[in-house]
């Protein structure tokens, strides 16, 4: 058993999507931890570690955490790690999707890219693996699926938006499937057991 710390459900949804049958996932909400961790840091890195380390010292047990943020090339790399908050501190995700609309409109270049940090704490000791997912963003929101920034984000090689994918199709392409993937790797040559 591997602690999720995350509140978000969305993330748990997708994260167990791709572990079912090859590691059992517990969110902080079944493991009944009720906590807020900020996100105070620069990087996608420093605030995944500051996740996973916040869990582990309450609980003393193996768990990972996950930053992901999307980087356009246009903007210099925002909204990145302020990508939850782009609009404001409490910005819903549409909020924060059409705030980066407006902030590309007449941008001919619109290629981005998601970037997913796991922080994993395995008996103490910290590893964290990426997951990287290019493509372009779209000029309007197509598509009911999935969360965040899905709606206008179009993965390389597809012509849809992650919010006109099933989580299957999703899986296919994702960046928080490519770092988990990496996660499975790392932990079968660990022999880990649960």
């Amino acid at each position: 058993m591997l602690i999720f710390a995350t509140n978000n459900q969305n993330k748990v949804d997708e994260i167990k999507s791709i572990l079912t049958g090859i590691i059992d996932v517990c969110s902080l909400k079944e493991a009944h931890i009720d906590i807020d961790i900020p996100e105070p840091h620069d990087t996608l890195e420093q605030n995944a570690t500051e996740k996973s380390q916040t869990i582990y010292k309450i609980t003393g047990k193996d768990c990972f955490s996950e930053d992901t943020g999307l980087e356009v090339i246009a903007l210099n790399g925002e909204p990145g790690v302020k990508s939850a908050r782009y609009a404001s501190e409490e910005a819903h995700y549409k909020n924060n999707t059409e705030k980066l609309l407006h902030q590309l409109d007449g941008i001919q270049n619109r290629q981005a890219q998601f970037k997913t940090i796991i922080s994993l704490i395995l008996q103490g000791k910290e590893y964290q693996f990426q997951g990287l997912c290019k493509g372009t963003i779209n000029t309007q929101e197509s598509g009911k699926n999935g969360f965040g920034y899905d709606a206008v984000f179009i993965p390389e090689g597809s012509s849809k938006t992650f919010a006109e994918m099933t989580m299957e199709e999703k899986n296919k392409f994702s960046h928080r499937k490519k770092a988990v993937a990496t996660l499975i790797s790392f932990l079968k040559d660990k022999k880990w057991e649960e």
